[in-house]
């Protein structure tokens, strides 16, 4: 036991910055949770719950909502809805639905997706004309586009609201409907300025996570209409989402809602001032004005080692950034990393970098995949 002491008090200090995903409740949101008012939410009689998706149909303008797990079964409960088996769906080639989903779309759908190059993991109009199979019996039917906002591996980029509205608008034009994983959404929202409302009025259904940037420790939404949603709680079932007593989680993500959207600037400017900190470092290659939201992406010189070498050698000195490619690596502000920490972090890569670590066997870290 002594000797474990020592080793855990020379350890360094870690600053975690892999993803949001590992936000933790504070003390007002543990109370809500502890205080939450519960019951059977099967049968629709989970006070806490029933309030929290009503929030969530008063702030995006529709008429209904289901309570999820996780951001993944909520996405995977959109493409089922709006889908039949032999389907296919569109989605940007970098698209966390087609990616990071455990191939859920085919498994559990049986949807193809088709993966289409866009900028910055966003859809325009030009990379979408043309992509419709035609009405062919040899051909499986393009039913749904899915977008991403803010997109991830796409650089935590947000949608303008002109582009939602352009790209939406040939969506439905083209007898399509639209799901958007909406993970980030209130990133987007905070680094645009328009409204929940505004952007879900161009959308169909609406996935929106509460366990990244809103602090939760679980839970995630769909948004849309009542007969998508109906459908979509059905579908929740069988995918074996069935939940009981689960106002203790929906009090978190009801505190969230009410407390954790506005202080998401504070992650972006703290991201910003990563980046521009990480800008001056000698084989650290990164584009400032990229960087829009919380999640900042930057390369290594490939001559100094790759992003898994880099990410472990961090690692060793208390610092968790993921590697997101070959030599490309994410790093990710949130509510548990303050600004002095951020740019702690960045000095610490300024040193593994002067210090090299080309020598370094990768560890788990990479490549990327986490939300």
């Amino acid at each position: 036991m002594h000797s474990l002491r020592k080793v855990m008090e020379n350890m360094p200090i870690m600053i975690d910055m892999f993803s949001d995903t590992v936000t933790r409740p504070t003390p007002g949101m543990y109370e809500a949770m502890v205080s939450a008012e519960i019951g059977d939410d099967m049968s629709a009689l989970d006070p806490t719950v029933n309030r929290l998706e009503a929030m969530a149909c008063e702030m995006l303008g529709k008429e209904a909502a289901v309570f999820a797990c996780s951001g993944t079964q909520s996405n995977q409960m959109g493409v089922k809805t709006h889908c039949n088996p032999g389907d296919e769906l569109l989605i940007e080639t970098r698209g966390h639905i087609a990616n990071f989903e455990a191939g859920g779309p085919a498994a559990l759908s049986g949807v193809t997706c088709r993966q289409i190059p866009g900028h910055n993991g966003m859809l325009d109009i030009e990379q979408l004309e043309g992509m419709i199979r035609a009405d062919n019996q040899h051909l499986c039917i393009t039913r749904l586009l899915c977008l991403e906002n803010t997109t991830n591996s796409g650089g935590g980029r947000a949608y303008p609201i002109e582009q939602v509205e352009r790209v939406c608008g040939w969506a439905h034009d083209n007898g399509l409907k639209v799901h958007v994983d909406g993970a980030r959404l209130f990133n987007a929202l905070v680094a645009t300025g328009y409204s929940p409302a505004e952007f879900a009025q161009h959308v169909d259904t609406i996935s929106i996570c509460f366990s990244k940037g809103l602090g939760c420790p679980m839970g995630s939404i769909l948004v849309g209409s009542g007969e998508d949603i109906r459908k979509a709680r059905r579908i929740r079932k069988l995918f074996g989402g069935a939940l009981r007593q689960a106002g203790v989680v929906a009090g978190a993500a009801v505190y969230a809602l009410e407390n954790n959207i506005e202080r998401m600037e504070v992650d972006h400017q703290n991201a910003k001032a990563f980046a521009e900190a990480i800008s001056g470092i000698d084989g650290i290659q990164i584009d400032v004005d990229e960087v829009e939201t919380n999640l900042v992406f930057f390369e290594v010189d490939p001559q100094l080692g790759d992003a898994t070498q880099l990410s472990t050698k961090l690692r060793e000195n208390g610092v968790k950034i993921g590697a997101a490619g070959q030599y490309r690596l994410r790093a990710c502000t949130h509510l548990d990393v303050d600004r002095d920490q951020v740019l702690q972090a960045a000095e610490t890569v300024q040193q593994c970098v002067q210090e090299g670590f080309a020598d370094l066997v990768g560890s788990a870290t990479g490549p990327y995949a986490r939300g």
